[in-house]
């Protein structure tokens, strides 16, 4: 079977007019309101821009979706809205999935599974899961991806730069240049649903002696470029929990942390969209005992040194030596810095290091809301930032970023208490780079991916 479809360029010129005239009206409203002044504009442009966006399903949504992650980028009223759209796109018919799996697994592709449900389990931004049992009796999981999303990945991704480039006019605190290279990278990696696989095989590798989290196993036979077939893991929803006793959700709670931290400080590797929905939450012996780890469309692989940053300014704030804070910065590849932008860089970065710098059993964010995460550090950052004339994010450092604060917000969803000092020194004890190389370059060749560039 063909594994790939072109990215045609009648397919790329009719989503060019799709999401240009949407996005396009929206961004003349937001200039307008600017220009004017006009009142109490926000909140009506931000429903139009989620409007918009949300009709599309594909990458100009899962754009979205990522900008409403990231603190500050956007107003309040804009995230407000933007993450409205998680995990509410229309499903793709029966009749329409047949044809899917037919130019997926061939004509006979339904002799191929015991059973095989027409009807979506789950449906996202990129694709939908189907239930399905394999001739042997396992119980599957088909992410099937929707037609047409190389022509819609490119057509969007255009869109996007001038989404941002208005961003940047707008609001100069922050060059968004390298994020928009970031997303647009990861938003084409996620499409190719063998590379996916290639992930899940990575973190089964990575966290195989983790019991309190499980990956998926990957069917590659009954898998391609555009249909990924799993095991189905059951699981609840995470949200499920959040009025379970505190000791169950502390412990689903260090599940998380292990699933993101481990691999991050042992492999170099993280998994960038940490949303609340991306996990799930197994029995065993009839209670809670761990986490499903779902979705790993968006993970990102670092080089080995980029951990040091990591450790550096973790160390710099532990010993308040401010040149250590300095080098970490460095390390993640910021230039120019002035003492004056570190500081204010170190505002930002102590938030998100504040759990691990204090000894204690805490949530991640004492007394602020899931919704509410970040926003007024980020807030602060971004007015400081403004007057100095700005900084330029590299690229590297942008997914760490977005996924830390999508981890803190699904702590703060669930309510858990940890120490997570203590958890993350635990993590980071027998950290060296050498070590970390090795580990990594033996784990990716293992799971059949390249070395990051």
């Amino acid at each position: 079977m063909q594994d790939n479809e072109a990215n045609r360029f009648t397919a790329r010129a009719a989503r060019y007019a799709r999401v240009g005239v949407n996005v396009g009206g929206v961004a003349a409203r937001i200039a307008g309101a600017r220009l004017t002044g006009a009142k109490g504009a926000g909140e009506g442009n931000a429903r139009a821009l989620a409007s918009a966006l949300g009709g599309l399903k594909g990458p100009m949504m899962k754009v979205a979706q990522m900008m409403a992650t990231i603190p500050d980028i956007l107003p309040p009223e804009y995230v407000e809205e933007l993450q409205k759209l998680q995990n509410e796109a229309p499903p793709m018919g029966a009749a329409f999935v047949k044809r899917r799996m037919q130019g997926e697994l061939g004509p006979d592709w339904q002799k191929r599974f015991a059973a095989f449900d027409l009807h979506p389990a789950a449906a996202a931004s990129l694709g939908q899961v189907h239930r399905a049992r394999a001739l042997d009796g396992t119980m599957l999981a088909c992410k099937l991806q929707y037609p047409d999303m190389a022509s819609a990945v490119e057509a969007d991704l255009k869109q996007l730069e001038i989404l941002f480039a208005m961003h940047r006019r707008m609001n100069p605190a922050i060059d968004t240049r390298d994020i928009v290279k970031e997303i647009s990278e990861r938003v084409r990696e996620e499409l190719d649903y063998t590379r996916e696989a290639c992930h899940a095989a990575l973190y089964k590798e990575i966290l195989r002696d983790r019991r309190e989290v499980r990956v998926p196993g990957i069917h590659r036979d009954l898998s391609t470029r555009r249909l990924l077939t799993m095991d189905w893991l059951d699981g609840r929803k995470l949200l499920d929990f959040t009025r379970h006793p505190q000791e169950i959700r502390n412990r689903i709670g260090a599940a998380m942390f292990n699933a993101w931290w481990v691999p991050f400080i042992h492999y170099a590797v993280i998994h960038g969209d940490p949303h609340f929905g991306n996990y799930a939450v197994f029995d065993e012996g009839g209670e809670p005992g761990g986490i499903n780890l779902l979705d790993y469309g968006c993970i990102r692989i670092f080089r080995a040194g980029f951990i040091d940053g990591v450790r550096e300014l973790y160390t710099g704030f532990l010993t308040h030596d401010f040149e250590r804070t300095v080098h970490a910065y460095e390390i993640w590849g910021f230039k120019g810095l002035s003492r004056e932008i570190v500081e204010i860089l170190n505002v930002w970065a102590k938030f998100m290091y504040g759990p691990l710098l204090d000894d204690r059993v805490r949530t991640v964010a004492d007394g602020v809301s899931p919704a509410q995460y970040g926003r007024k550090e980020a807030f602060t950052v971004h007015q400081a930032l403004r007057k100095k004339g700005g900084v330029r994010v590299p690229q590297e450092f942008v997914f760490m970023d977005r996924a830390a604060v999508g981890l803190g917000g699904a702590y703060l969803h669930l309510g858990a208490k940890l120490n997570f000092y203590r958890l993350f020194n635990e993590a980071l004890a027998d950290f060296d780079r050498k070590t970390v190389e090795r580990r990594q370059a033996e784990a990716l060749a293992r799971a059949g991916l390249p070395p990051p560039a």
